[in-house]
């Protein structure tokens, strides 16, 4: 019998749903040719450089940037659900043991869905939009506390409480280090997290809004979205372009070293975008942010930047390649102190702001996203052979 297929037209599209329009959002966009992404209707740039954290925040789940005010009131809002449930705390030893060797990014894929279930996240479909947002509030308000909390577990120190006189981005280094971070270190992190908040639809992005399709609740969700984060293309590229720095070592190494992985056609990490096809604006920023502190470190990083791009001019004349987010994201996280592997932890605890507003935006719309797939093994149906 040969198989149906009238009943379910199928759509051919390209391969990961690159450029497809999925649906239609007010969150923000990327516009990759003109090297320019924005959140709502302000410059993502602008607002890492002009804007606290918490403001975007509000922007984002809010819908408005609010003023000074309302900033304050929404800063202290969220500052009071940093502390974790008792039953989170205790269950923290025991998965910051388990989740060892895969880092604090694993363990907050089984803390979240525990913070859920302590908090009483329900069904999206269950609740109305004030009480999804409280959720979201509460989750993103946390994830700084537990990330930082399994990174110490997992090296034999203490979780560091937090505090609530101090803003998200110092918070979380001073729980991460147990000391106050001087104002410049802080704000250079809170410009890469704004920085970081969201763009566009992304693999985590997307992936958040399908479960939210389905109804349920935040913490799925948003555990939903970290598992996408954690893969090497998508959220774990940051360390990888420092080790790139460390593996050329030093400045008369770059050129022979940039060559050998032109010429065979290696990735270059820290290099390239999906969808830019200029400069990565993040990446600008926080090349600025990185000449402001200075340093061999920096300038090394400056030459091996200049030195890609020139020698890819020469070998692959026309080929576009320019530094993404996470090149001079890992160099200006380690001038922070930031440890390599909390620069992709760093990076969820911004993007699930982003999470939290485009699960919001989709909780609000009854249609699941449900796409086919279009089978091409054998033709069904065969005898089934005996035992």
């Amino acid at each position: 019998m040969a198989i149906n297929r009238t009943a379910t037209p199928l759509v051919d599209v390209p391969r990961g749903l690159a450029g497809v329009v999925v649906t239609e959002t007010e969150i923000g966009d990327v516009r990759g040719r003109e090297g320019f992404y924005h959140y709502r209707q302000y410059s993502a740039v602008d607002l890492a450089r002009t804007r606290r954290f918490e403001d975007v925040w509000h922007l984002l789940v809010r819908g408005t940037l609010p003023g000074a005010e309302d900033g304050a009131a929404f800063a202290a809002e969220t500052a009071a659900l940093r502390r974790l449930p008792e039953e989170v705390r205790a269950a923290l030893p025991a998965i910051a043991a388990a989740s060892h060797r895969s880092g604090p990014l694993a363990g907050l894929r089984t803390a979240l869905s525990l913070l859920g279930a302590a908090r009483g996240f329900g069904p999206l479909y269950d609740l109305d939009a004030e009480r999804r947002r409280a959720d979201t509030l509460a989750a993103c308000a946390a994830v700084p506390t537990l990330l930082t909390a399994l990174y110490r577990l997992g090296r034999g120190l203490g979780p560091v409480e937090p505090r609530d006189d101090l803003s998200y981005a110092a918070n979380y280094l001073y729980m991460l280090t147990g000391s106050e971070p001087d104002a410049r270190r802080a704000r250079a992190v809170e410009q890469y997290l704004i920085s970081t908040i969201d763009h566009g639809f992304n693999a985590s992005t997307f992936t958040a809004r399908v479960i939210a399709s389905t109804g349920a609740d935040v913490a799925a969700c948003l555990t939903g979205a970290v598992g996408a984060l954690s893969g090497p293309l998508h959220g774990g590229a940051p360390s990888r372009a420092l080790d790139t720095l460390d593996a050329i070592g030093t400045p008369e190494r770059i050129d022979p070293w940039i060559r050998e992985r032109v010429l065979a056609g290696d990735r270059i990490m820290g290099f390239g975008h999906a969808v830019y096809r200029t400069e990565d604006p993040r990446s600008r920023m926080l090349r600025e942010i990185a000449l402001g502190f200075g340093g061999p470190r920096v300038d090394f990083a400056v030459e091996v930047e200049r030195r890609v791009e020139a020698i890819l001019a020469e070998l692959k004349p026309g080929r576009e390649l320019h530094t993404n987010v996470e090149f001079y994201a890992g160099v200006v996280m380690e001038l922070c102190g930031l440890p390599r592997e909390m620069f992709t932890p760093t990076f969820a605890a911004a993007r699930v702001v982003g999470w939290s507003a485009n699960l919001l935006e989709q909780a609000a719309d009854p249609k699941i996203i449900r796409p086919v797939a279009r089978y091409v093994g054998p033709e069904p149906p065969v005898a089934v052979p005996a035992a």
